[in-house]
């Protein structure tokens, strides 16, 4: 069976990776995963991540949470856009999180993009995901 929204399984992963207090998380490798994993890392909300290849049809990819004095760096990540109901937005309504404390990732046709580095582009787009 197929996964109806393979974004929104990493952001949980993620979400409860850090509950947990695990040091690391592994998930299913795609491109767009791989892409928001870049925004969160240039962002300073994980340490970093692997591509590996588990046979020649199947990557995974291994994630390092961040903590700061034993408390999750990520105090909320939720998925804004679902394939149900998809949310788009342009340069002047890109949403601001707890003013500017947090990021939204957002797909662009310039690629995924924090809110402020879209708004450096001039570009809207797909808002994939809130993170503070």
């Amino acid at each position: 069976m197929s996964m109806s929204d393979p974004l929104g399984d990493m952001l949980t992963r993620i979400r409860n990776g850090q509950r947990a207090r695990k040091e690391s998380i592994s998930s299913p490798a795609s491109k767009l995963r791989v892409r928001v994993l870049d925004v969160l890392k240039r962002e300073g909300y994980i340490r970093g991540y692997d591509v590996e290849d588990l046979n020649a049809s199947h990557k995974e990819i291994r994630i390092e949470l961040k903590y700061h004095e034993g408390d999750p760096v990520i105090r909320n990540i939720a998925r804004v856009s679902k394939p149900g109901r998809r949310v788009y937005s342009g340069v002047q309504e890109l949403p601001r999180v707890l003013n500017g404390l947090g990021i939204s990732i957002v797909s662009t046709p310039k690629g995924v993009l924090s809110d402020a580095e879209a708004r450096d582009k001039n570009v809207g787009g797909e808002v994939l995901c809130t993170v503070f």
